[in-house]
């Protein structure tokens, strides 16, 4: 028991994982000493707008370079690696400019067709925040595939620091929505800058390629044309489900409901940042690896969701215990009706994290298809439950309920996919 103990924790994986939670822990930690002070200079309502223009920008963020991003870890060739960093960067800057026009055309309708009074004066930040975001996802990208963990966890821990500090220190003179939506907008861009001067000063080298054959742009495009097709639709319909309580709150409750759920799901994300992004960093290259080398996937994944299974039991389970009066104690007593939603959100929270391992295995499977038709029916029955307890119960909480609850029972079908998929996998190969 002692040696397997000794093995398990030299192994490469586990030390991989060390690191990238490393730098998360340290990120969150200093979010956490800090939002005490940041909730109470600032107050739920410039909260509420933040949350709403983040609601708003998350769904275009993960879509900035249409996924491409994400096959930067697949290709053997380095050269086809390089190339699929092109690509996503040229479609990036599309879409980017894309978007300013429309901006520049259509701002107001677009205000008055979504309902945006609140958040219209800081729309024309989109195009930045997608150049920023696609970038910051080609850079990610790039360091999982080289294996270069220390320079992630370093530069989540050091934008951690920049950007709540900054948060304290202009709010001292100047506590606004302005300050927070400013700030969240250079977030990706001062992580990027900081990823390339770190990347600059590491020993990696590249492979020497000199002989090697690269695909075109348009034959790489073509050859993981499933990360546009399936990918990008399930992870933008994963965004708007994701957004869809902070803009219905904001529409039904105004924005200071909007900033309870907000301050609640960044307390309850702390754990799926820090342990369960972690392990999907590190998880995604070594079931590649065991995938291309005919290992058992189905035993990785159920090995790696038990795990994050009773990491996430402790610290949710005690948000759906005390709730409320952690929320009191820590950010202040205008913010008890947070942990009421905090409660609820916690579920969701809780099978985010330990369904990592099944929605990084996704790509590796093939089965992106089957991903975005179980995402649909996800965000179809989470509006649906939103709907119900807004307009048939007019309560904001019996709406977060229904939502969290409506998490737990699809995420649990998802992981029994993922494994059958697994299972089916290996038949075949035998």
């Amino acid at each position: 028991m002692n040696h397997k103990f000794k093995n398990f924790t030299k192994s490469k994986f586990v030390k991989n994982v060390f690191i990238m939670a490393s730098g998360a822990a340290g990120a969150q930690a200093v979010t956490m000493a800090l939002s005490p002070i940041v909730t109470r200079m600032y107050g739920p309502e410039a909260f509420g707008i933040m949350g709403t223009f983040s609601a708003l920008t998350s769904i275009i963020v993960p879509i900035a370079a249409l996924c491409y991003p994400i096959a930067i870890v697949l290709p053997k060739s380095e050269k086809d690696a390089k190339g699929l960093i092109k690509l996503s960067l040229l479609i990036t800057t599309m879409i980017t400019a894309f978007t300013l026009i429309i901006l520049a055309f259509f701002h107001n309708d677009i205000v008055v067709l979504f309902q945006l009074e609140e958040i219209a004066s800081y729309l024309y930040l989109i195009p930045l925040i997608i150049i920023f975001a696609g970038t910051v996802q080609v850079t990610e990208q790039w360091l999982i595939r080289t294996n270069q963990f220390t320079i992630n966890a370093n530069v989540k821990f050091l934008q951690s620091i920049v950007t709540n500090g900054s948060k304290v220190g202009i709010g001292t003179f100047y506590p606004t929505a302005t300050v927070l939506v400013v700030l969240q907008v250079l977030g990706n861009g001062i992580k990027t800058l900081m990823i390339v001067m770190l990347a600059r000063k590491s020993n990696y080298k590249s492979a020497k390629s000199s002989h090697e054959e690269g695909d075109s742009l348009k034959e790489l495009a073509n050859k993981h044309r499933d990360f546009p097709i399936y990918r990008a639709p399930q992870v933008l319909i994963t965004a708007v489900s994701e957004s869809l309580p902070i803009l219905l709150l904001t529409s039904f409750f105004g924005p200071a409901s909007a900033g309870f759920y907000s301050i609640g799901r960044t307390v309850l994300g702390l754990p799926s940042n820090l342990i369960g992004q972690s392990i999907g960093d590190v998880f995604y290259p070594r079931i590649t690896e065991a995938a291309n080398n005919g290992e058992n996937v189905s035993h990785l994944i159920k090995k790696a969701t038990f795990s994050l299974g009773a990491i996430g039991i402790i610290p949710f389970g005690l948000i759906i215990i005390f709730g409320p009066w952690l929320f009191e104690l820590v950010f202040g007593s205008e913010w008890g009706r947070a942990g009421e939603y905090a409660r609820w959100i916690s579920l969701t929270s809780f099978m985010v994290l330990i369904n990592k391992p099944s929605v990084r295995a996704m790509p590796v499977l093939n089965a992106q298809s089957i991903h975005l038709i179980y995402t649909f029916i996800l965000v179809i029955i989470r509006t649906l439950g939103l709907i119900i307890g807004f307009a048939v119960f007019n309560s904001d909480i019996i709406a977060i309920a229904l939502f969290g609850i409506s998490s737990v029972i699809m995420n649990i079908f998802l992981f029994l996919i993922t494994l059958k998929i697994c299972k089916r996998r290996e038949f075949n190969r035998v």
